[in-house]
């Protein structure tokens, strides 16, 4: 009965080393990563004399839509950082399948 239950173990034990190894390779490359999205939005802005606003054009902007302790968030987004997030997007999305494909085995 012991011989049984060590060599159970031992290839439980082996088995999710190995795993973890696997998992830790596919998600180093997942970096950075993030959950939420990505909207481009139009808004008019706070300058009194915009003729764009004036004429009823509105300027574009991007929002990133979050959750944080449960609570829905937003933040603006810097152009520059547009690209940037979009991977991360993307990337968390990744992460996600990922977690739960491995939850499946673990």
């Amino acid at each position: 009965m012991y011989v049984i239950s060590y060599t159970y173990l031992m290839n439980q034990s082996a088995f999710s080393e190995m795993l973890k190894e696997q998992f830790e390779t596919q998600v180093r490359p997942l970096w950075p990563a993030i959950k939420g999205s990505l909207a481009k939005v139009k808004k008019p802005c706070t300058r009194r004399n915009c003729q764009a606003c004036a004429r009823g054009d509105k300027h574009p902007a991007w929002l990133l839509s979050y959750t944080e302790k449960g609570r829905r968030k937003c933040k603006y987004v810097p152009k520059d950082l547009v690209q940037v997030l979009r991977q991360a997007l993307k990337n968390g999305r990744r992460l996600e399948a990922l977690l739960c494909c491995f939850g499946k085995r673990a």
